[in-house]
């Protein structure tokens, strides 16, 4: 009798053969599919099968693999995913362990654009009954914008020829790469706490849908939603709009364009105003018209002796008289209350303040306004900006106000 040695495997053995074969032949693959029975664990983890019309196969996805994933995982969602081929031993199980992986036929970065749309829509984000009324004559707007960009000196340019009197407050933030979304979000609260502007520009000078990401991330446009002053978005684009442009309350293609309403909402207010005057003046012309034509009736009617006649004709020249000089004194009012408002304007102007010889200084990296000592301190490095140009320097010496310090 022929006698044949074999092996007996244990369980965890061939476990282990079925997952080195799979290892040496099959190894890392790209495999494509459609999400079933999606799951994220605590962990941060995230567990779910693939599958298409005659098979499934077991995935996951671990934590430090779907951080930066842009995108929703969700079941339907049909996908393309590069990975290793593995055994899950206690349960004998072959699966793909994902480290990458892309919605089928459209961008994942249009994909989160569309799921977050999507999502803040049903939440009402975007209704027009939420929209706010831009003020007709804004004397204080607050931009939130890069100071080092393009679109903060086409808003001041802008706004320095056609509307002088309107101060600017900017909350100077990064509009690009990872950290802007949150700096934006931050500006527009901060805004909103400072209490002092009567509404906001949100801006950057465009770009490609990749620099302009920042305007689509939920905490901006949460901020915008939740903001108590009404916000113009002015994101420089021409192509495409990004969720900050459909939840804000008036959304413009260009900052230029942003800083163009504020001055023909200026221009609408002084011909308005012009309007008003020259309805008054010609209603006191009217009724000085009207007034003589009943007067001249009535004189025309008296048969009364050539005294009387004369009496009333004298009345009628002083009322003639006091109503002209009435006329004028009311119209030398308003040009003088106009040209008064038009000082006023001007003398509020930020850039007004600077060609007087004052100056600005920020902190810097910050560009945080300095205005209190106690802010800076020696080595600090500043910036100040004059009327003429701007200017670095570096902290010497800090020197408190005793005044303060003794009160």
């Amino acid at each position: 009798m022929l006698k044949v040695n074999k092996h007996i495997y244990t369980v965890s053995e061939i476990t282990r053969v079925i997952k080195d074969l799979l290892e040496e032949k099959v190894g890392e693959i790209w495999l494509e599919g459609e999400i079933t029975n999606f799951k994220a664990a605590s962990s941060g983890h995230f567990y779910f099968s693939l599958k298409d019309s005659n098979a499934l196969i077991l995935g996951a996805m671990f934590a430090y693999a779907n951080k930066g994933l842009k995108f929703k995982l969700e079941d339907g969602l049909k996908v393309i995913c590069f990975g290793k081929v593995d055994v899950y031993g206690p349960r004998g199980q072959y699966q793909i362990i994902v480290d990458k992986i892309e919605p089928q036929g459209v961008g994942a970065q249009q994909l989160a654009f569309e799921q977050l749309k999507k999502k803040l829509a049903q939440e009402g984000l975007f209704d027009l009954g939420h929209k706010k009324a831009l003020p007709i004559m804004p004397f204080a707007v607050g931009i939130v914008t890069s100071s080092r960009g393009a679109a903060v000196r086409d808003i001041l340019q802008i706004l320095q020829k056609g509307a002088p009197g309107v101060d600017v407050v900017i909350s100077a933030v990064r509009v690009q790469g990872d950290e802007a979304a949150g700096e934006i979000a931050q500006g527009i609260m901060d805004l909103n706490l400072f209490g002092k502007v009567d509404l906001i520009i949100v801006s950057r000078g465009g770009g490609s849908t990749e620099d302009l990401w920042a305007f689509n991330e939920e905490s901006v446009v949460r901020a915008i939603y939740q903001s108590e002053l009404p916000i113009i978005s002015a994101v420089g684009h021409q192509i495409n709009t990004t969720l900050a442009d459909l939840v804000a309350d008036v959304f413009v293609e260009t900052p230029s364009a942003a800083a163009k309403m504020i001055v023909d909402g200026k221009n609408a207010l002084l011909a308005q105003l012009a309007g008003a005057r020259h309805e008054l003046n010609f209603s006191i012309a009217d009724k000085i018209g009207d007034l003589k034509n009943k007067l001249t009736q009535f004189m025309h009617m008296l048969k009364s002796p050539r005294d009387r006649l004369l009496e009333r004709q004298q009345l009628l020249d002083e009322l003639n008289y006091g109503l002209n000089n009435h006329l004028r004194h009311a119209l030398e009012l308003a040009r003088e209350r106009s040209n008064s408002l038009i000082q006023r304007l001007g003398s509020l102007s930020p850039l007004g303040v600077l060609a007087r010889g004052y100056s600005l200084s920020v902190l810097l990296p910050r560009e945080e306004i300095l205005k209190d000592v106690r802010q800076i301190k020696p080595g600090d490095k500043l910036k100040t900006v004059l009327n003429q140009g701007q200017f670095t320097s570096v902290v010497e010496e800090v020197i408190a106000d005793e005044r303060k310090s003794s009160l």
